[in-house]
Order: C-alpha cells, then sequence, then structure tokens
C-alpha cells in the first residue's frame, strides 16, 4: 500500500520547481503518495506543466495542500515558527502528527524545521534533544550513519547517550545492519584522547553498551566516516556540521579535479571517454543528493530536511528516505531502548 509522505514545496533556494518536478519524480518511482504543501495558486500551474513534461499523466498521485504562508532561509526561526502559524511546515507536520501522512520532507530553513517538528510532533520518550543524522558512502559499500550534524552545538555525556540509541536504531531497521558499529568521533583511538566532552562520554557509552548489548567500539577518528570501520559515528552538532560541509567540499572538489584532469590532454580524453560509465557512478557515489538529506531523529515521526540547493533528484530521495523511515518504526525502537537503560 502506497504510503503517504507530505512535501513542504516551499522550501529549498529554488522553490517550488525543484519540489514539485521531485514529487512527480518520487510518483513515477516509488510506492507513494506526495502531498505538496504551499499556496495552491503557486503550485497548481507548476504541477500542471510537470505532469504535462513527464506525458500529461495527470492520475499520479500527487496532490496539493494549501498553506498560506512558508518560512524562507532568511527568517529567524524562532520567530517565524511563532508568527507564521499557517506555513507550509507547520500545516505538513500537522499533517503526520493527525495521522493523514507516514512522513515530512523539507529542503527549507535547518533550525525551523527542528523547532516546528518538536513543537507540533513533540520528543519521543527518553530524548532531550532531536539530532539530525546524515549516512555518508564508505569504501565498504554501507553507509556510515553520523549524528549530531547540526541541531545542538552544546551538547553532554547524556546527549551523545541518546545519540548513540538514535543512531543504533536508525542503522539497523532503516540500513539493515544486523550489529552496528558505535564509535565516539575523537582525534585519536586512545582512550585519553578528544576534548572533556569525548572524555566523559566514552565511559558512559561504554556502560550503555554493556547493559543493552550494544556494539560501542570505542573512540574513532574522522578518516573512519569512510573506511567502513564504524556503521554509526556519534559527536556534538559543531563537529559534526564542521564534518558535513568539509565532506561535502571535498567530494565536489574530488568530481571536478578528476573531471578537468581527464580533459586535459587527447589521450586522457579518449580514455575518459572508455570510462565514462565508472566515471559516472563514481560521482553518483560521492554525491550528496543520492542519500535523501538528514534525518531528524527524535522527535515523533519520520522528518527528513534536504540541502537548500536540492534539485529534483535530492527531492524524490528525501522522499524515499521519508517513506523508508516510516515503515521502520524507527521511533518505537528508540524509545524501547532507552526504556531498558
Amino acid at each position: 500500500m502506497p504510503i503517504d509522505i507530505v512535501l513542504d514545496a516551499m522550501g529549498s533556494d529554488k522553490a517550488p520547481d525543484p519540489e514539485v518536478r521531485g514529487a512527480v519524480f518520487a510518483a513515477r518511482s516509488l510506492d507513494v503518495r506526495v502531498h505538496l504543501v504551499g499556496p495552491e495558486e503557486t503550485l497548481r500551474p507548476k504541477l500542471r506543466a510537470a505532469l504535462k513534461q513527464h506525458g500529461g499523466r495527470d492520475r499520479l498521485p500527487v496532490f496539493i495542500v494549501q498553506a498560506s504562508e512558508w518560512i524562507s532561509m532568511e527568517d529567524k526561526a524562532a520567530l517565524a515558527v511563532r508568527s507564521k502559524r499557517d506555513s507550509s511546515m507547520r500545516v505538513g507536520l500537522k499533517m503526520v502528527r493527525e495521522g493523514r501522512a507516514g512522513g515530512f520532507v523539507t529542503a527549507g530553513n535547518t533550525g525551523a524545521a527542528m523547532a516546528t517538528a518538536k513543537m507540533v510532533l513533540g520528543s519521543l520518550s527518553g530524548i532531550d534533544r532531536p539530532a539530525l543524522a546524515t549516512a555518508f558512502p564508505t569504501s565498504g559499500g554501507s553507509p556510515c550513519v553520523l549524528l549530531d550534524v547540526g541541531a545542538n552545538v552544546d551538547c553532554d555525556p547524556e546527549n551523545l547517550r541518546q545519540f548513540a540509541v538514535m543512531g543504533h536504531v536508525y542503522s539497523k531497521n532503516v540500513l539493515h545492519i544486523p550489529r552496528p558499529r558505535i564509535g565516539l568521533l575523537s582525534n585519536g583511538e586512545e582512550d585519553g584522547k578528544g576534548d572533556t566532552l569525548v572524555r566523559n562520554t566514552l565511559p558512559v557509552l561504554r556502560e550503555l553498551a554493556a547493559e543493552l548489548n550494544l556494539n560501542f567500539i570505542g573512540n574513532v577518528e574522522g578518516r573512519d566516516i569512510f573506511n567502513c570501520h564504524a556503521d554509526v559515528i556519534v559527536c556534538d552538532g559543531f563537529v559534526g556540521n564542521v564534518a558535513l560541509k568539509t565532506c561535502e567540499g571535498t567530494a565536489k572538489m574530488l568530481s571536478i579535479i578528476l573531471k578537468e584532469s581527464l580533459k586535459s590532454t587527447m589521450t586522457s580524453q579518449v580514455g575518459a571517454l572508455l570510462s565514462r560509465k565508472a566515471f559516472m557512478a563514481f560521482k553518483k557515489r560521492l554525491d550528496y543528493s543520492e542519500y535523501g538529506g538528514a534525518q531528524l531523529l527524535g522527535v515523533r515521526g519520520p522528518v527528513i530536511v534536504g540541502h537548500g540547493s536540492s534539485n529534483e533528484r535530492a527531492i524524490m530521495n528525501c522522499i524515499r528516505v521519508a517513506a523508508e523511515f516510516a515503515e521502520a518504526e524507527v521511533g518505537s525502537g528508540i524509545e524501547t531502548l532507552l526504556a531498558k537503560h
């Protein structure tokens, strides 16, 4: 049976075009019904054009839900959440809370998305602060989940303990890794390494692992995000966001350098032509749009926050991840584990 996913149609930098095209793309490719939230007078002609571009299939399960306001990237999150009561974020999240949809997707203001989700959906039992989690590609093929990547700049060991549980359940239930290896991000693997937060968190996570039989492997380093040494890596939101932005920049640079190198000489151009399929696979593996945004873990419902510059493919993959998240019952798994500790 198709899963209903709500999409904030006014979130991205170029909204609503990527959202509308991404919704149509998802409705054609996935077993979902997509509800575009925003001003109908703006969305209706965009949706007609997108459907026409895809062969006029006006029976695709894409619907419009009216919302008269939206939160821009320039809006102050706290003020916008309080003042814009008919925003596309708030209207969409209410649909999830009321059970009319299984998940919510936005490529809009991250701070506003987190604040609105926490206010409308509420936090899971045992969770003090929701966290943003992102899946990174690794050399081994299976993704590595890093959290928090920006929701909480200042954390204490208790927050990181909760992040470890959330990452474990997400990796196990959504990514289907039977016994996820959990690491604590530090500047060295030895117990004495790290700042005060890391050193104080290490024994807390060891105690958690012993009590709940989790696969905690101790401190890990930045390179372990990509080398398949860990499946879940825990850190505070400041460190995680710096790591995320650094990785995005590095991936983009590698693609540009490789493309330039393949065009530099006649011999390399011939080689590029012969290896075009391999190059496209390489580029796809590094492309953020393939990984479906960041998951807001710790609230009562699947919430996916995409990049502001998301194109239609990125939006489609955000919808895909939201549907997978909804089917996996991540929230109940997190609450069950935390209740045991």
